[in-house]
C-alpha cells in the first residue's frame, strides 16, 4: 500500500489525463458500470465562537476502483466589508488541511493508497470543467473571464487551455496582489496572455468562457453581465445566482446517480449499479416494512432511563427492546476514542508524524 503525497501527484497527473478518465467514468455512471455517493457532512461546534467543525465525506467506484475521500475542517463564514460571505477552513491551524483520499481495488477489496486530496481535488474540480467546456463551449473559444485566483483557478485555468484554442483570459479577484500574481505567473508558464482586471464586470465583458473559482458563498456575477454565446462554468451553485440560472438556454449536469436500494441484508441505503443480472446477486430485501413503525407501547429515550428521569421497565413481566440503530456514528466515535485514549495512555500503537497527513494545498 502507498501513501501519496501532493509532490508525487503534481509528478504524475496532468490535466490531459484528468480530463479523459473523468470523461470515462461518467460514461460508465450512465451504462450502469459505476456508482456514485455524494457527500455527506458531520458538523459539530468548534471551540471557536464563530466556527465548526465539519467532517465530510464521498464514495465512488469505476474502473475498478474504489475511492473513498475523507475532509477534517474546522469552518469559517467571515463576511468582508462589501457583505459578502467566503468560508474559511483549516485543520490543527490556519495554513494547514487534512484531507485524504482512501483508494480500493473492487477486485478484491485490497487497500491500495491513501493520497492526499489537494492537488488532485484540484485537478479533478478544474478537469471537471473542461468536460463541459469540450463539449458545451463554442469550439473557436478563446477569451476567458476567470473569476478566482487560487490554487483551483489554476486548474481551472490548464483545463479550458487543454480543450480550447485559448488566447486570452483576464482574471479577477478582489485582492489586487492575488490577480496580479497569478497573471504573471501563469503568461510565464504558457503562451497564454493572462491580464489582471479591477472588476468581475471587466473579466466578464466579452468573454467566451466564464469560469468562477471562488470560495464564495454567494453569487460572483450579476445576470445582466452575461452575453449571447458565453459558456459559464463554476466551482460551486453557490456562485451562480436563480436570475443567472435563468438566462441559461442549454444546461448539463455530471449524469444520473445510481439508485438507492434501501433496507437489503448488508445496509439499510445502498447506492448500488450494474445490470439486472447482476443485481440478482444481491440478497432479497431483508423486510418490507419496519416491524416497529406499528408499535403503540410506551416509548423513552435512552437517556432519560440513564438520568432517571423517565423509568425504564416498570414491572417483571414486560418486554422490553432497545432498538440500537441509527446512532452507530456516535458509537464507533465513543468506542474508537477510548481505545484511543488507552493506548496513548500505554504507549500501544506505531506512531506517525501528524505532519504527514497536514498540506499547505487549501483544496
Amino acid at each position: 500500500m502507498l501513501f501519496i503525497h501532493n509532490d508525487v501527484v503534481e509528478k504524475v497527473l496532468d490535466m490531459e489525463t484528468c480530463i479523459a478518465c473523468q470523461e470515462a467514468a461518467f460514461l460508465e455512471i450512465h451504462r450502469g458500470r459505476a456508482v456514485v455517493r455524494p457527500r455527506s457532512d458531520l458538523y459539530v461546534p468548534s471551540e471557536n465562537d464563530d466556527g465548526y467543525y465539519r467532517f465530510g465525506s464521498m464514495e465512488g467506484a469505476s474502473g475498478g476502483y474504489v475511492a473513498i475521500r475523507m475532509k477534517s475542517d474546522v469552518m469559517r463564514w467571515p463576511v468582508d466589508e462589501d457583505g459578502r460571505r467566503t468560508s474559511i477552513k483549516y485543520c490543527r491551524e490556519p495554513g494547514s488541511y487534512c484531507g485524504l483520499i482512501f483508494l480500493l481495488s473492487t477486485a478484491n477489496g485490497e487497500p491500495l493508497a491513501l493520497i492526499n486530496d489537494g492537488l488532485l481535488q484540484q485537478y479533478r474540480v478544474g478537469g471537471g470543467a473542461g468536460i463541459g467546456v469540450k463539449h458545451l463551449a463554442r469550439e473557436d473559444s478563446a477569451v476567458v473571464g476567470l473569476l478566482g485566483s487560487s490554487g483551483m483557478a489554476r486548474s481551472y485555468f490548464k483545463a479550458l487551455c487543454q480543450v480550447r484554442p485559448v488566447e486570452r483570459v483576464k482574471v479577477y479577484s478582489p485582492t489586487p496582489a492575488h490577480r496580479e500574481a497569478f497573471a504573471e505567473e501563469m503568461s510565464r508558464e504558457t503562451n497564454v496572455d493572462v491580464i489582471a482586471v479591477g472588476s468581475a464586470r471587466e473579466a466578464l465583458r466579452g468573454a467566451d468562457i466564464v469560469a468562477t473559482a471562488t470560495n464564495s458563498q454567494g453569487p460572483t456575477f450579476d445576470a445582466d453581465w452575461l452575453e449571447p454565446g458565453q459558456h459559464v462554468a463554476n466551482a460551486g451553485w453557490l456562485e451562480v445566482s436563480r436570475e443567472a440560472a435563468a438566462r441559461f438556454e442549454v444546461l448539463s449536469a455530471r449524469g444520473p446517480v445510481a439508485e438507492v436500494f434501501a433496507d437489503s441484508e448488508t445496509a439499510y441505503h445502498a447506492y448500488i449499479c450494474g445490470t439486472e443480472d447482476e443485481r440478482g446477486r444481491l440478497p432479497a430485501k431483508a423486510m418490507k416494512e419496519n416491524p416497529l413503525s406499528g408499535f403503540a407501547g410506551r416509548r423513552v429515550e435512552l437517556p432519560d432511563i440513564i438520568e432517571g428521569r423517565e423509568p425504564g421497565r416498570e414491572s417483571r413481566d414486560q418486554i422490553t427492546f432497545f432498538h440500537n440503530s441509527g446512532n452507530q456514528g456516535v458509537q464507533f466515535s465513543a468506542v474508537g476514542g477510548a481505545v484511543y485514549a488507552a493506548c496513548v495512555e500505554r504507549g500501544l500503537g506505531r506512531a506517525l508524524p501528524t505532519d504527514w497527513f497536514l498540506q499547505d494545498i487549501r483544496d
